[in-house]
């Protein structure tokens, strides 16, 4: 989530990536062909790749039908994470985003009770921010995730005012205005929230769901109004985006391309 500026990254790394994350994907063996064809590398390239992480047992490769698989070898590198607290492997993302867009990111936890959680916080050193205790509890229908979680389950007009209506808002945007940023939420996964739900705060929100759709963790920047301009709170708002949707493939196991 760094500056990428000045970064060159290795052309054969990112290959090996995509083909490690098509398998992951796939979740069965699949040929080389139909990998370069579904990853754009040349057959050469890609078989070249394929031997290459069988060779180091990443991969494993089936002579009788010359197809490969995720192999035992990729659990020698993933060993450290199994069993470690999700908040702890998130961690690093957030605070990442957090120092590079000089914010506070805050991490909620999604209740079967309609509520949000505040569970962590990352924060850049040396920046004016809002104090929210650890534990705060939200309607889940509050602000900018609130936003995005009826986006994300695609509720009808009705059901999304019903939740519009139990959220107490400071400065209440009106459901109309509300609804769009709903539909411009199930189009984007960002949602603002402009000063409505705590005055003088502006909330730039993502969420991430499980492999069956379900809203699990929502990710949320709280800056006091007039901190950042129009443009850095986009770029926070996709950097969100972009985090919420690694969390959903390395921690929930969705596919990039499920539709929600």
């Amino acid at each position: 989530m760094a500056d990428d500026q000045g970064f060159k990254p290795v052309p054969a790394v990112q290959n090996a990536m995509l083909i490690l994350r098509l398998l992951a994907l796939a979740g069965g063996p699949m040929g080389a062909t139909q990998i370069a064809r579904e990853t754009g590398l040349n057959v050469s390239s890609a078989f070249n790749i394929l031997r290459t992480l069988t060779h180091e047992g990443v991969l494993s490769f089936d002579p009788a039908t010359k197809t490969y698989r995720i192999g035992m070898g990729l659990l020698e590198v993933a060993a450290p994470l199994l069993g470690a607290n999700p908040a702890d492997l998130i961690r690093p993302l957030l605070n990442a985003i957090a120092q590079d867009h000089q914010v506070m990111i805050a991490l909620w936890q999604i209740t079967t009770t309609g509520r949000i959680v505040l569970i962590d916080r990352f924060t850049a050193p040396h920046i004016v921010q809002a104090a929210i205790a650890r534990n705060s509890r939200l309607p889940v229908f509050a602000g900018a995730i609130g936003r995005c979680y009826a986006a994300s389950l695609g509720l009808d007009r009705d059901r999304t005012q019903a939740g519009y209506d139990s959220v107490r808002w400071q400065t209440a945007p009106g459901f109309d205005a509300y609804w769009r940023d709903v539909q411009q939420a199930r189009r984007t996964g960002i949602a603002r929230d402009r000063g409505q739900l705590f005055r003088g705060l502006e909330i730039v929100a993502s969420l991430a769901r499980d492999a069956e759709g379900i809203p699990r963790l929502g990710l949320s920047s709280i800056t006091i109004s007039g901190q950042h301009d129009e443009p850095a709170l986009d770029r926070v708002g996709r950097a969100l985006a972009q985090a919420a949707g690694q969390i959903e493939r390395s921690m929930f196991g969705r596919p990039a391309d499920k539709p929600t």
